[in-house]
């Protein structure tokens, strides 16, 4: 009778619970707590990552040589850029940005900084402090000069243009000074080795002044100059003073019709020799860039350079050249655009290389060059 008052009791007391152990098995478990991605991670840091990759086709009846930054070749497709950020910025204190690239144009921007071939470059690497309205650089960085940069995602246009090629540096390193007088005026200053060049052996650098002023949303101005030691080593070694003054206009007619002006004026002492006279040379760039709707827009370059000495174009007597470009671009997303380009290049002189040299034959020159290329950017 012990054995099974104890039994009963134990059923009695499961039977209890019963109910309640249903109920507790019915209760929605609770969710693991979300783990934070890498991406939001960072920017909780405040470090930013960004980056794109840039390919083309591109085919002409001559070689643009070096009239063209980097579309050099003639029918041929290539990677023209693969590009990596890492970014560090505080409005206060100290950061670091780092800027890869790699790929053809890479190429070429490397050697125009020591004459190595290497499809790797260090576009950018500096250091920052921030204080107040003061923010100071040191390192490696781009030019201030110039409608147009090295990074494609960044224009409108396949191609760069003559002033981007013929007149303006790349990159510069040493230190630049930044102070925002106000909400819409800057003032830039700093001192470097020169033109596309990452060290020296001598002594004397070259200083750059800049200001920008914003005075409206629809409306900015930005004059630079750069005066000083060269520096860079190709095509040959110049020991002598460049001058550059450097002017960009940008005008928002509405909110899918944007006008651009960019002009240039550049002086080279000693430019055929130690000893030997100066060398000038200006340009004149126009841009026209509409938004066709969300997805499709089309963008028009023209320009005109003077190179009323010949330094730049190798012809005793100078010359001017002529260029037109329209490209359209179509974005299917946010982050991939498919670009499609006409270009055409006129020279006072026969200037552009219709086929190239083979032993005796010297090469065939005409003073045209046209040019048609697909480009696809994907950014991420």
């Amino acid at each position: 009778m012990v054995k099974a008052d104890k039994i009963a009791t134990c059923v009695a007391l499961i039977s209890a619970a019963a109910p309640k152990l249903l109920l507790a098995t019915d209760a929605p478990m609770s969710s693991p707590p979300e783990v934070p991605s890498w991406a939001d991670t960072l920017n909780s840091w405040g470090v930013a990552i960004n980056g794109y990759v840039a390919a083309s086709y591109y085919a002409s009846n001559g070689y643009p040589g070096g009239y063209h930054e980097f579309d050099e070749n003639h029918n041929t497709f290539q990677l023209d850029q693969a590009g990596l950020t890492v970014a560090y910025q505080p409005k206060q204190g100290f950061g670091a940005v780092v800027d890869l690239m790699a790929g053809e144009d890479a190429r070429i921007v490397h050697a125009s900084e020591d004459g190595h071939d290497n499809s790797f470059d260090v576009r950018q690497a500096f250091v920052q402090y921030a204080t107040g309205p003061l923010t100071i650089i040191g390192g490696k960085y781009v030019t201030l000069a110039g409608a147009e940069v090295i990074n494609p995602t960044q224009n409108t246009n396949f191609s760069r243009s003559l002033l981007f090629t013929l007149m303006e540096p790349l990159t510069h390193t040493g230190v630049r000074a930044t102070l925002a007088a106000s909400d819409t005026v800057s003032f830039i200053a700093g001192i470097n080795n020169g033109w596309n060049t990452t060290s020296t052996s001598y002594g004397p650098k070259t200083g750059e002044l800049g200001i920008a002023w914003t005075p409206s949303k629809t409306l900015s101005l930005t004059a630079q100059a750069y005066l000083g030691k060269f520096g860079a080593t190709l095509p040959t070694p110049i020991d002598a003073n460049r001058t550059l003054v450097d002017v960009v206009a940008t005008y928002n007619a509405t909110s899918s019709l944007t006008f651009l002006v960019n002009a240039d004026w550049d002086k080279q002492a000693d430019a055929f020799g130690p000893g030997s006279a100066s060398a000038s040379w200006y340009g004149l760039a126009g841009y026209a860039n509409y938004a066709l709707n969300s997805q499709w827009r089309v963008s028009l370059r023209l320009e005109y350079l003077e190179d009323k000495d010949g330094f730049v174009t190798g012809v005793s007597d100078g010359q001017h050249l002529w260029e037109s470009t329209v490209t359209f671009g179509y974005a299917p997303t946010k982050n991939f655009e498919l670009r499609l380009e006409g270009r055409y290049d006129d020279a006072q002189r026969n200037t552009f290389v219709r086929s190239q040299a083979v032993g005796t034959i010297p090469a065939d020159l005409e003073n045209s060059l046209s040019e048609l290329a697909v480009q696809g950017v994907y950014k991420f």
